[in-house]
């Protein structure tokens, strides 16, 4: 890596994990609330500043429900932003590595979802997420879009963290059962990113990152529970028992056939990756 590389959304589960597993000191981390990435002019002032080679774009809305209400947020932060992200690295000739997300599909197609599947997001946020890869596509051509899915990791707000939080005083939970996909850890994405950097051959274009394998919210309950040796008597309920202001995709297990491919990258089951989150938390005693 040579000349320094921005980070914006620094604070927020997956810039933590750059963080954590970046050794090196060219990567600056903007919060959202240092960076603004819907105000050009001060975005303008850092690339002016820093003179960045490379740009990873981890800022966005993610609460999937809560768009439902506030579009307009949630445009700004997934579409607006991301594209004057891109506009100002074509000025200043910049590789950005923007981070979508797998509610761009509508989830009714089951098998391995490539790159070129159609897109159908149900909800504001899936909508806004892709409208944002559209238009960074459109805008320049240097850009890594990663469609990523079901996020965890030892930092912010997450399932993991969420279901041992819950495990603290309940015995019993109910858990969506019949929504597939793939958990992926957080830090594993973080190191993917990393490396794509270090790749000096950019193929420039989208991909699809998770950890392998698939689940349901429940088998990831289960063995969030499983391998930290706690009992708790789960419940496997439909979507339909466990109503949500957005409608989220039933099934979205993604290929990663061309990431691996291009960047020589290798990939670890779901579980393995589970296991040395619950590791770290537990060291972390979260």
């Amino acid at each position: 890596m040579g000349n320094k590389i921005l980070v914006f959304g620094g604070k927020g589960q997956l810039g933590q994990c750059l963080r954590s597993v970046s050794k090196n000191d060219d990567l600056v981390f903007f919060s959202s609330a240092e960076a603004n990435i819907c105000n050009k002019e001060q975005i303008e002032s850092l690339f002016n500043k820093y003179k960045p080679e490379v740009i990873i774009n981890c800022a966005a809305y993610t609460a999937v429900d809560k768009a439902e209400d506030e579009a307009a947020v949630a445009t700004a932060l997934n579409t607006t932003g991301p594209a004057l992200l891109a506009e100002l690295c074509r000025q200043f000739d910049v590789l950005i590595i923007h981070i979508s997300t797998d509610f761009v599909f509508e989830g009714t197609i089951t098998g391995l979802l490539n790159e070129d599947e159609v897109t159908k997001p149900t909800g504001i946020y899936g909508k806004t997420k892709l409208d944002g890869e559209r238009a960074i596509q459109e805008v320049w051509n240097k850009h890594i879009i990663i469609r990523t899915s079901w996020l965890y990791s030892e930092y912010a707000n997450n399932f993991v963290k969420t279901m041992l939080r819950l495990a603290q005083d309940r015995d019993e939970l109910n858990i969506v059962a019949d929504q597939v996909g793939t958990p992926t850890y957080a830090m594993d994405l973080a190191s993917a990113i990393l490396a794509i950097i270090d790749n000096t051959d950019h193929k420039y274009g989208l991909y699809h990152y998770s950890n392998e394998g698939v689940a349901s919210w429940y088998d990831f309950a289960h063995a969030i529970f499983e391998l930290s040796n706690k009992k708790l008597h789960l419940k496997p309920i439909k979507t339909i028992d466990f109503p949500t202001k957005a409608r989220r995709p039933a099934y979205s297990v993604l290929d990663k056939t061309k990431i691996k491919k291009q960047f020589q990258l290798s990939i670890p089951h779901w579980r393995e990756s589970l296991k040395v989150c619950l590791i770290r938390l537990n060291e972390l005693g979260r």
